[in-house]
């Protein structure tokens, strides 16, 4: 991953659907639950003058994401720790948005998870959620589109945008960021070759998400508000 800046949600997708939904001042408060790298909460306080908290559980990460705010001239505005972001959820609070861009189930069900990320904004506050919605084809581990807005309308929250994926820059980016990884197991195959079995499995469980993500499922950048 080390190749790699952006590990989740699109900084471009974010920032356009805050520009045109919210309004921001330097004294908005962000909240980047599972921040990877930094990418997005970097990006954000460059192009906003907004603050932002990043939270994500690799040091490495953090450590990466720290001299990236140095090197755009935002480390005033950024800060970035180190922490497990089911803790996390559960003191901070107040934000005016929170963005969660881990995929999947790692605050819970979809149910849990919306109603987790509720208690960290503010009345009338939004949440971004990157995750992806299911189609006829793809398996039951992604619920349909139908079945968020359900979720949404019980936690008492409202869709107010979504961002899907383009197929032809998804490709491309599976592709790029592929090839790094590849490139990547293969150095770490021969500096561990009792591991290479571990590596081989890691490159095609990888290419697998993006055949999925291609063929099987939308990826998507939902905004959400508190009503």
């Amino acid at each position: 991953m080390q190749d790699l800046w952006e590990l989740g949600s699109s900084p471009k997708v974010i920032i356009g659907m805050i520009q045109k939904h919210i309004q921001v001042s330097d004294k908005t408060k962000v909240l980047d639950l599972a921040c990877g790298k930094g990418a997005v909460s970097v990006q954000l306080a460059k192009a906003l003058g907004c603050t932002v908290k990043g939270i994500d559980i690799i040091p490495e990460f953090i450590d990466y994401a720290k001299k990236k705010a140095q090197e755009y001239g935002v480390e005033n505005l950024c800060e970035f720790k180190v922490g497990d972001i089911n803790e996390a959820i559960k003191v901070q609070k107040d934000y005016d948005i929170v963005i969660l861009g881990a995929v999947g189930d790692v605050l819970g069900t979809p149910e849990e998870t919306i109603q987790k990320l509720k208690g960290t904004v503010k009345n009338g506050g939004y949440i971004f959620i990157d995750d992806a919605y299911g189609n006829d084809k793809s398996s039951g581990r992604y619920h349909t589109r139908e079945k968020w807005l359900l979720f949404f309308q019980s936690a008492g929250m409202q869709l107010v945008d979504e961002g899907f994926n383009q197929e032809d820059e998804l490709e491309r980016l599976n592709d790029e960021q592929q090839s790094f990884i590849v490139m990547r197991a293969n150095q770490l195959k021969e500096k561990y070759p009792d591991k290479a079995y571990f590596f081989d499995s890691y490159i095609k469980s990888q290419q697998a998400e993006c055949d999925e993500l291609e063929n099987e499922i939308s990826g998507v950048t939902m905004l959400l508000q508190v009503v």
